[in-house]
């Protein structure tokens, strides 16, 4: 019996080594860090503040007076805990001109602060919205249970708040081992970042680690490796207008050879790639009674790989040149737009995803890291372009109902973890050493 006991105790340790050595986290080494996890618990009712506070500023991505007023916040919260802020007003050579691209973007926040060390950090966030204004009104910030509701309260506004009260931590703690640690927000990333994208890259570049605190895309715990590139198809065919009721025939029907076309192109995804292809936008004619002499649609393009966004461009202008038209005397154009590229797994990152883990252990929490890259897309790819940062995504507050009609809302059980493990990680990217 005693033999057996010992048996049994040196496969336990065995496991439980191993668990160590893996980065797993184990129900017997759930330690959380002090003084970290007893100021995480004191700030959540601080954070769920500044939750309200940010939710009812509202700042859809076209809302420039919104979002002058909430930059106007967020730089004095920044200025609060030492930071010094600069508003960048994006210039028009620095803006990519895409179909949707505003004529005044917003400002991007910058916050910097100085520390004693070698490792550079960034942490990034966006405050802009995809609510038109007036939504607050009928979607008012409110709790109800567990759950935080507001118009972006997840998507990103969780994870400004995360970032204000994981450096309010900090610096309770004086803690300054990193070399600087800067804070982004844009005012742009719900329509693909035009205005602040060549900025990210170039903060980007001066970093070891870039964090993007976008919430998980799933109601799991989790962070992100990967995310999907982005591109827009655009095709549009011009015909000749004609009185419907009188003289149908005189007229080229826009509608008719744009459909025609489209159907000669809805087989360009391909599922072995993991390229998406899918038409989802439509617009043609102005009046019930006019044959129209114009119409429009727009294709959603998701891809995993940046070289695959050149890939599916390259086949679909191809597809639409050699197509056959349906009705004579009408011309077509082809367009594409490189709107994201993706965020690709690297060791790097992956070495960060196994750190993050063993820091959710150490309150006795599993984290899952995600590396499907499954449909979204986010700046923290802007962020990877130049090589150099590891860059991780979804350091944001856990909730769902975003780019949906459901009410957002933030799981509030999930600000301290989630907040314990931003504030640590920074803590441990900080004092690793530089390759």
């Amino acid at each position: 019996m005693i033999q057996g006991y010992s048996i049994l105790r040196i496969a336990l340790l065995r496991i439980a080594v191993l668990a160590f050595v893996m980065g797993l986290p184990t129900t017997t080494t759930a330690v959380p860090v002090e003084p970290v996890w007893s100021l995480v618990q004191q700030q959540k009712p601080a954070l769920v503040q500044t939750l309200q506070q940010l939710v009812n500023v509202e700042s859809g991505s076209r809302d420039k007076e919104g979002l002058d007023r909430l930059s106007a916040l967020i730089g004095q919260r920044l200025t609060a805990l030492g930071a010094r802020v600069d508003y960048h007003e994006p210039s028009s050579d620095e803006t990519s001109r895409l179909y949707d691209t505003p004529d005044a973007p917003g400002k991007i926040v910058i916050g910097r602060f100085q520390g004693k060390g070698s490792r550079n950090i960034m942490l990034m966030a966006h405050m802009d919205t995809v609510y038109p204004h007036g939504t607050l009104a009928t979607r008012p910030f409110r709790i109800k249970g567990s759950r935080a509701y507001g118009p972006g309260i997840a998507d990103d506004k969780g994870g400004i708040a995360a970032i204000l009260h994981a450096v309010s931590i900090l610096q309770a703690m004086d803690f300054r081992e990193f070399g600087t640690l800067t804070v982004v927000i844009n005012g742009d990333e719900e329509i693909s970042s035009p205005a602040s994208r060549a900025l990210i890259q170039r903060l980007a570049a001066e970093q070891d680690v870039v964090l993007s605190c976008e919430p998980p895309l799933s109601k799991q715990d989790e962070i992100t490796l990967a995310t999907s590139g982005i591109g827009l198809a655009t095709l549009t065919v011009k015909g000749k207008a004609s009185h419907a009721g009188v003289n149908p025939e005189l007229g080229r029907n826009a509608i008719i050879e744009l459909a025609h076309r489209i159907l000669q192109a809805n087989d360009l995804s391909d599922p072995e790639q993991r390229i998406k292809f899918n038409w989802t936008l439509m617009n043609g004619g102005q009046v019930r009674n006019i044959i129209p002499d114009k119409a429009t649609a727009w294709a959603d393009v998701r891809v995993d790989r940046l070289a695959d966004l050149g890939l599916i461009e390259q086949r679909y202008r191809e597809r639409i040149a050699t197509q056959t038209s349906l009705v004579p005397d009408t011309t077509v154009e082809a367009g594409f737009e490189q709107r994201r590229p993706p965020l690709e797994v690297t060791d790097a990152s992956r070495v960060l995803g196994r750190k993050a883990q063993v820091i959710y252990s150490e309150i006795g929490r599993a984290l899952k890291v995600d590396e499907s890259g499954a449909g979204g897309g986010t700046d923290a790819a802007f962020a990877a372009v130049s090589g150099r940062p590891a860059v991780v995504e979804s350091f944001g507050l856990i909730g769902f109902g975003f780019h949906s009609s459901d009410e957002e809302y933030v799981d509030l059980d999930s600000i301290e973890p989630r907040l314990y493990l931003l504030v640590r990680f920074i803590m441990e990217a900080s004092r690793a050493s530089k390759d």
